[in-house]
Formats: C-alpha cells, sequence, structure tokens
C-alpha cells in the first residue's frame, strides 16, 4: 500500500483517564471513563467515542466516493451516525466493541441507497479494517 497520509496522537495518563493530543495540535481533549465502564463520567472523550467520530466521517466520504462512482447526486444532507459500544467479551478474555452505522440518504430511492451503503462498506478503511473483527451493522434509514 502507497501510504498518501500519515498522523499520530499520544496518549498521557492513564489511558482511558488521562489525555489524548494529536501531533499537529488538532485534537487535544481530556478523557474521561464513562460511568457505565466504572468511572466517574462528566465531561471528556473516551476512545469509544474517537472511534464512533472517525468511523462515522469516513464512511460518509466512502458513501460519497462510491455514488460519484456510480453517477448518483448526494445531498448535503446526507448523515452518518456511527454507534459504538464496549463491553466483556462473551468468551470472558477482555473487552469487545459493538458497531452500528445508521445512513440517511434523503432524495435518493432506498434500493439505490442501500446499494451504495454496501459499497461504501467494502471501500470505506475503517469498515475494512474492522471486517473480519466485528458485526457492523448497517442501517439505511
Amino acid at each position: 500500500m502507497k501510504v498518501l497520509y500519515n498522523t499520530a496522537a499520544t496518549a498521557t495518563g492513564g489511558g482511558r483517564d488521562g489525555h489524548t493530543r494529536s501531533e499537529d495540535g488538532e485534537i487535544d481533549l481530556q478523557l474521561v471513563v464513562p460511568r457505565e465502564l466504572g468511572g466517574p463520567g462528566g465531561p471528556g472523550a473516551n476512545p469509544e467515542k474517537l472511534f464512533a467520530a472517525g468511523y462515522a466521517a469516513c464512511f460518509l466520504g466512502a458513501l460519497r466516493f462510491v455514488a460519484g462512482q456510480q453517477k448518483v447526486k448526494l445531498g448535503n444532507d446526507v448523515t452518518v451516525t456511527a454507534k459504538v459500544g464496549i463491553g466483556p467479551r462473551d468468551d470472558g478474555k477482555g473487552f469487545g466493541l459493538d458497531v452500528a452505522l445508521d445512513v440517511a440518504v434523503p432524495g435518493v430511492e432506498r434500493a439505490v441507497a442501500e446499494d451504495l451503503v454496501a459499497r461504501a462498506h467494502i471501500v470505506c478503511p475503517y469498515s475494512d479494517a474492522t471486517r473480519s473483527n466485528l458485526d457492523v451493522r448497517l442501517t439505511v434509514l
């Protein structure tokens, strides 16, 4: 693979209850463990929020890419909502993620929208990275 872009972020402190910052400083966030995971909750980000934000943005980009290939015009009201959950794995060997993508494609026939979402799931690098590890549920709204 020819890498076209690189970036980096560094986590400090306790990990989930520390701090994370991108190398360029564009992302500079306090991390807080949610109450549901035994933490104090409150203001702050966590890895699941960051993953959800990244996956939603990446998938929307992939959707627009495949729509362009298929000559389908998408409006500015197209949205992707990534829902990310975390919990203990059934095998008892750590934690796993639960991921669902809700995709709204207003103004596009449902069958066409479903085809575009399926194609986007093939080309999106986040989908590719999770393909054999997570059952990502896709819903066209």
